[in-house]
């Protein structure tokens, strides 16, 4: 039954010592085929969260990540290990290529509506507060100039041409 789920994904010790309650299996059995798993490098609770926070930090931020590979029953300290990869730079980053996609989406909607959804769109997926608060503020200040020069361009366009009325 271990086998079965580790082929179907990576799991930690705890999510198969969960399975394996589950499924009535006696307690030290589980922790015996566990410990072996340790042994042969079959379950490696280190290698999982650093693989998972690889994987998702993209999307989430430290706050978010944490706490899911708690929820997965990786302990602390290895949880921190694994976050040690994603550093201020690169939270921001991600941070800044989720806010792409609502901030045109937002066009046209106030300034409270737009700074609200996407503040949303980052404080759900874990980003702290003040980073947050930040990359929504310089969006909005930067897709708002974006915004007033193509309006500014777009009236010099459609201003006669001193020449061309010259020809007419």
């Amino acid at each position: 039954m271990a086998l079965r789920q580790l082929t179907m994904a990576p799991r930690t010790r705890a999510q198969l010592a969960e399975k394996m309650a589950a499924k009535d299996v006696p307690e030290q059995v589980a922790t015996d085929v566990l410990d072996r798993f340790e042994e042969v490098g079959l379950v490696d609770d280190g290698a999982f969260a650093e693989a998972y926070v690889h994987a998702r930090s993209r999307h989430r931020g430290r706050r978010a990540l944490a706490q899911e590979l708690r929820r997965k029953g990786v302990d602390e300290q290895t949880a921190r290990e694994a976050l040690e990869g994603v550093d201020d730079a690169t939270e921001e980053q991600a941070a800044r290529e989720l806010l792409r996609r609502p901030l045109a989406a937002s066009r046209g909607l106030e300034r409270a509506a737009r700074q609200r959804r996407l503040a949303g769109v980052l404080a759900r997926r874990g980003y702290p507060p003040g980073l947050v608060v930040r990359l929504v503020r310089e969006a909005l200040g930067e897709d708002e100039a974006a915004e007033a020069d193509g309006a500014d361009q777009s009236a010099e366009a459609h201003e006669p041409d001193e020449a061309a009325e010259a020809l007419r």
